[in-house]
C-alpha cells in the first residue's frame, strides 16, 4: 500500500477564473503529485509502512528527517488547501462568524490581516488561520511546515504562497493572488467545520 495523490474536490475549472484549470493541472497534477511519489518512494526504506499520513509527518519532525518531513507535510497542506476553496458565494455564519467578528471585527479585517500575512510572509510557504484555544490566530509557516506538527494548534484555513501556486495566474503578483482568492473562493462551510478541532484528520489518509 501506498499514499495516493487525493482527487480535486471539484473540477479543475471549477474556480475560474479566480484559478485556472491549468494551474490545478501543474499545482495539484505535478507539484502535489510529487509530494507523494517521494514519500511514497521512503515508506518501505524508514519502515513506515502502515503509518497514516500524520503519523508519518510527526514521526519524520521527531527524527529530524527533512527530507521526509517536507514531502509528507506537503502532501498533507495541498490537500487541506483544495478543500479550502470552493466556487463563490459562501460566506462565513454561525459560530465562526462570531468568533471572526470577536476576534477581527469582520470578515474582511480577518481577509486583510490574512492577505497582509500571505503578502509578508518572505520565500515559500503558507499562510493560516488557526484556533488556538479559544481564539481564532492569524499567522503563518515557512516552505512545507504546517500546524499539524506542533500540539494545540487546529487549521482552518491555509493559503499557499509557494510561487507555484500563483505564478500561471497571477506571475509574480502575490498580492493579487492573495486578495483575489481569500476575497472570491474560500470554502467557509469547510473552515466553519474545523472549529470542531478535526481539521487535521480531514487531510489525512491511511496507506
Amino acid at each position: 500500500m501506498a499514499f495516493e495523490l487525493p482527487p480535486l474536490p471539484y473540477d479543475k475549472s471549477a474556480l475560474e477564473p479566480h484559478m485556472s484549470a491549468e494551474t490545478f493541472e501543474y499545482h495539484h497534477g505535478k507539484h502535489h503529485k510529487a509530494y507523494v511519489d517521494k514519500t511514497n518512494g521512503w515508506i518501505e526504506e524508514k519502515g513506515l509502512a502502515g503509518l497514516s499520513l500524520l503519523q508519518v509527518i510527526k514521526k519524520a519532525k521527531d527524527t529530524g528527517d527533512k527530507g521526509l518531513f517536507n514531502n509528507s507535510a506537503q502532501i498533507w497542506n495541498h490537500t487541506f488547501f483544495w478543500h479550502c476553496l470552493a466556487p463563490a458565494g459562501q460566506q462565513p455564519s454561525g459560530k465562526l462568524a462570531s468568533l471572526i467578528e470577536s476576534g477581527f471585527g469582520s470578515t474582511d479585517e480577518l481577509l486583510k490581516k490574512l492577505a497582509a500575512e500571505a503578502v509578508g510572509h518572505f520565500a515559500s510557504g503558507w499562510a493560516w488561520l488557526v484556533l488556538e484555544g479559544d481564539a481564532l490566530k492569524v499567522t503563518s509557516y515557512h516552505d512545507a511546515d504546517t500546524p499539524v506538527a506542533y500540539e494545540g494548534v487546529k487549521p482552518l484555513l491555509t493559503l499557499d504562497v509557494w510561487e507555484h501556486a500563483y505564478y500561471i495566474d497571477y506571475r509574480n503578483a502575490r498580492p493579487k493572488f492573495a486578495e483575489t482568492v481569500l476575497g472570491n473562493i474560500i470554502n467557509w462551510d469547510f473552515v466553519a467545520q474545523n472549529l470542531d478541532g478535526e481539521g487535521a484528520s480531514r487531510a489525512d489518509q491511511q496507506q
